[in-house]
């Protein structure tokens, strides 16, 4: 912007008013839009009854769809999925992430309505602060809620899982373990493209039903087992790579700790410890995801958050790993590679 162009309230309306295209996105992912799509382009009214529209409200909501950058809509009127969104947001597609969309929409988006609480009290505004019931304990009881956090959690690790199999160096590794790996994508990227290497996620026994379900799908029954435990109390299983993803940012200082130490201590000489998750620039300038990912774990957790590189970093180096190394992978996202 010159100094001579006029200061509108445009950029701080749409950034106000953003919810509106958040929903309209997530409502899409909801109704199977991008999965029909995904099939060949339809017309208005033919996508319409596909996906349950009303007549009223077809036209706006799929050309605002198109105007968001997610449908395209030709001269014939035939709609169709954008590279981007038939890639990402198609239910039968192994590259689908629409299941963080799918939690966000069914969890996230009436919690946020409370963030204005969360910051003047600093407490968590989900399932227990309504029930005071422990989360993980009351969400595995909801079988339809606890398959959709299970595979909002598989959906943003999908991405990240390609990512870490590509920039990590695998060579001489035997056996990768994820900690609290929910059904698997980290060690499923690493073990189809590294076919000498076995794994196994360490997660809560309520997870091993749906965990396997993603496995046989995946074709990897044979190589990717389950171990049931709390990383908390239980013992680690014996691994040469451990992984930490998006595990860290749930947790207050002193457990981050506990979980590193421990890690540290089960792991073999050379092993590796790879935390990552939206970690905030050093400098708390730049990444927005991040940042909004950090007020999510007000929202979300007792007493978690997003931390920063260097954080990681010097945590890392105090429990008494040797060689710590960070790498951004995309977007939001880095790890550190933590070597004993």
């Amino acid at each position: 912007m010159s100094v001579n162009d006029p200061i509108t309230p445009e950029p701080l309306l749409q950034l106000g008013l953003g919810f509106m295209a958040s929903k309209t996105l997530l409502s899409a992912v909801e109704l199977g839009v991008f999965t029909v799509l995904a099939q060949g382009g339809r017309d208005r009214a033919s996508l319409a009854a596909e996906v349950g529209l009303h007549s009223r409200s077809a036209a706006d909501f799929l050309d605002a769809l198109v105007s968001l950058g997610v449908l395209t809509c030709d001269e014939a009127g035939v709609y169709a999925n954008t590279p981007a969104a038939d890639l990402f947001l198609d239910r039968a597609k192994p590259s689908y992430v629409g299941g963080i969309l799918e939690m966000a929409n069914a969890r996230l988006f009436g919690f946020w309505n409370n963030l204005t609480d969360a910051l003047k009290t600093g407490t968590l505004q989900n399932e227990v602060a309504q029930s005071g019931a422990p989360f993980f304990a009351t969400l595995s009881q909801d079988p339809v809620a606890w398959r959709n956090f299970l595979n909002g959690m598989n959906g943003v690790s999908t991405p990240l899982a390609g990512a870490l199999a590509a920039n990590f160096d695998w060579t001489g590794r035997r056996h990768v373990i994820d900690l609290g790996g929910a059904l698997g994508a980290v060690p499923a990227a690493v073990l189809r493209s590294n076919p000498d290497i076995t794994g196994a996620v360490f997660e809560l026994p309520p997870v091993q039903p749906v965990f396997e379900e993603f496995v046989a799908t995946h074709g990897l029954a044979d190589r990717l087992t389950f171990h049931g435990g709390d990383f908390f109390t239980d013992p680690l299983p014996e691994a040469d790579v451990y992984v930490m993803g998006q595990i860290l940012h749930d947790w207050n200082l002193e457990q981050r700790l506990f979980l590193l130490q421990k890690a540290y201590d089960a792991l073999p000489e050379g092993g590796t410890l790879i935390v990552y998750d939206a970690m905030i620039d050093d400098e708390r300038r730049q990444n927005s995801y991040g940042l909004l990912l950090s007020l999510n774990m007000l929202i979300d957790t007792e007493g978690g958050s997003e931390y920063t590189v260097a954080d990681a970093t010097q945590w890392l180096q105090s429990v008494g790993f040797a060689k710590v190394e960070a790498h951004h992978l995309i977007g939001g996202y880095s790890a550190v590679y933590a070597t004993k």
